[in-house]
């Protein structure tokens, strides 16, 4: 198949480096510079980022098209008609589009192709991300961390499949300690003034891959910090002749880490990346499913601006970068560059995107309303940042089923199991009658696995502590918002654990440390020196979250299922979801002994 622009020129195999070929020119970008007028070119860089799966606006969890508060909308497919806009407007010629990472995770769509028609197998399909992409031209494409969740081989099939690079200057193969991924890919951009312009994107992922992703990458591959490895690619893109040098960043702007000290390399890097390296022109930011339409970051070592930008996740935003150059001194400079975002729900979808993958979406709604069960009642998460609620303690009730079924006969049978939770979604729920796997996938968005690791009682209340640290502090007396009450020290809601299995209230008239009270196990008192096993999720066993001990914690059980499969196959056994059978209020807010609600 031809690759028009995008194709490969080479592939170095010592560095894994990838250069992309410019396009032939076409009308002038700019008037031809007359005789003592500096000749000038501008082009546009298009980026997304944290596509995660959607390509349709459709919401597979509740079967129906995407909406929020907002009324934002999602999807490769409105992505597609505003790059087709824009690459109108400034002509194909002038435009380069690339991600920041995170495609091939997130919706039951990306999830069909990589577990139940996995494009691994013999005579396997096209990833659906890989087919949009391709079709909408993209030029590259940073690794994102939940590119690593289906596993390495699905992650290479995905790579084979895309018709640009998937870069990852910093994802290094453990034995070698070389790119293990392309680093970064040239395009040429031919100006009229017959004067081609070098632009290199240079990609950068999250260092978290080793701690969120252990199992799939441990003695694999490693993952050093974004700025050390853009301090040693940057000034080689300029020695090989880059004009125009941006970074394609998996990695927020905040300089703060969620794992805290577990790795010497910081998560959210992009500004600091913007601020310690010089030679870099502009950012596309990706990972903290934020909106940043354009923020400007001063290099310690130039003073030059930075910028940097990032549009909010799933399609709903598209970054645009519009650099203006100046040939001086016998080069391209670049003189300004300025960044926005557009809105996705301004647009309608491109019939070529729905067109091209309508069967693969079809398959994938007629997979997700295949009904497992019947539920006695309807059960919700919208409560459930701030109450116990039944739907919550479904996943934690199966959890704890799944470890001590897993742990019976052995020699840790006797040990009390506990489970942890969060509420991943606000909007999931069960309905009373019949239950499809949708109803149930929506509880758990994410491709965790389960363990069981051995804690004791004191460890238990300091990691609950720590979670409660989530609640607005919050006098006794005062007006209690529930819309402001969470998410403190901009926590996010599955940062928060509720744990099944012991009692306790969070005192939120206490300030973070010592608000966990009446904390018992069977009607007494906990012990401190109780031994139990706590069922937990594979991204807070390896750290993510920055928990206390759970990650040195023993661990004496593990599932390479995910969990939402393990609530799937559950409620399909039960046949029947009854809540009176696990539903109960073990934890509550409180302020002074008084509860909350």
């Amino acid at each position: 198949m031809p690759l028009d622009r995008r194709t490969f020129l080479g592939t170095s195999a010592a560095t894994g480096v990838a250069i992309a070929a410019g396009a032939a020119p076409q009308a002038a970008a700019a008037p031809a510079a007359g005789k003592g007028r500096a000749k000038r070119y501008s082009f546009t860089v298009m980026g997304t980022t944290d596509l995660h799966g959607n390509v349709f606006n459709w919401d597979y969890f509740t079967d129906k098209e995407f909406d929020d508060k907002a009324h934002n909308d999602v999807g490769l497919a409105k992505i597609s008609t505003l790059v087709n806009r824009i690459r109108e407007e400034k002509g194909r010629r002038n435009t380069l589009l690339i991600d920041a990472g995170d495609t091939i995770q997130g919706t039951q769509l990306s999830y069909y192709y990589a577990k139940v028609d996995p494009i691994t197998a013999a005579s396997g399909p096209v990833h659906p991300m890989a087919q949009a992409m391709n079709a909408i031209g993209y030029d590259a494409a940073a690794l994102g961390n939940h590119e690593f969740n289906y596993g390495i081989p699905v992650l290479r099939k995905f790579e084979e499949q895309c018709e640009f690079p998937l870069l990852g200057a910093n994802a290094l193969d453990a034995k070698t300690q070389r790119p293990a991924f392309p680093p970064y890919s040239m395009h040429r951009l031919r100006t009229p003034h017959g004067r081609d312009v070098k632009v290199a994107v240079l990609g950068l992922t999250n260092p978290g891959i080793a701690i969120w992703d252990k199992a799939n990458v441990q003695g694999k591959m490693t993952f050093p910090g974004l700025e050390e490895q853009a301090a040693k690619w940057v000034p080689k893109l300029r020695s090989m002749g880059a004009d125009v040098v941006i970074v394609s960043a998996h990695s927020g702007s905040s300089g703060t880490s969620s794992y805290g000290d577990q790795l010497p390399y910081i998560e959210n890097a992009a500004g600091l990346v913007a601020e310690q390296v010089p030679g870099i022109d502009a950012i596309l930011v990706g990972h903290a499913h934020t909106e940043i339409p354009e923020y400007f970051v001063t290099n310690k070592e130039t003073g030059e601006q930075v910028v940097l930008s990032e549009p909010l996740k799933w399609g709903q935003r598209l970054t645009l970068f519009d650099f203006d150059l100046v040939w001086s001194k016998g080069r391209w400079t670049v003189e300004k560059v300025a960044a926005k975002v557009l809105n996705s729900n301004t647009v309608e979808e491109d019939p070529k995107i729905t067109g091209l993958l309508g069967d693969e979406h079809e398959k994938v709604v007629a997979y997700v309303n295949q009904v497992i069960g019947t539920s006695l009642a309807a059960m919700s998460t919208a409560e459930g940042p701030y109450k116990d609620v039944p739907i919550i303690d479904l996943i934690n009730h199966v959890q704890a089923e799944t470890v001590k079924a897993a742990l019976a006969g052995g020699s840790y049978a006797a040990l009390p199991v506990l489970s942890q939770a969060s509420c991943f979604s606000r909007t999931a729920a069960i309905p009373a009658g019949e239950v499809t796997i949708r109803d149930a996938a929506g509880l758990y968005p994410f491709e965790n696995t389960l363990e069981a690791r051995i804690i004791t009682g004191a460890q238990l209340k300091e990691y609950l502590e720590y979670s409660a640290r989530y609640y607005v502090q919050t006098p006794a007396g005062a007006a209690v918002d529930p819309a402001k009450l969470t998410n403190a020290e901009s926590i996010p809601d599955y940062n928060y654990d509720a744990v099944y299995g012991v009692t306790y209230e969070i005192d939120i008239a206490k300030p973070s440390g010592s608000r966990i009270v009446n904390l018992q196990f069977q009607g007494k008192a906990l012990d401190p020196a109780a031994e139990f096993v706590l069922a937990v999720n594979n991204y807070r066993a390896s750290g993510g979250g920055n928990f206390p001990h759970v990650p040195a914690a023993k661990q004496v059980w593990s599932n390479s299922d995910e969990i939402r499969n393990t609530i799937i196959q559950w409620v399909t056994a039960k046949g029947t979801v009854d809540p009176a059978a696990f539903a109960s209020v073990d934890w509550k807010l409180t302020r002074d002994g008084v509860p909350v609600f």
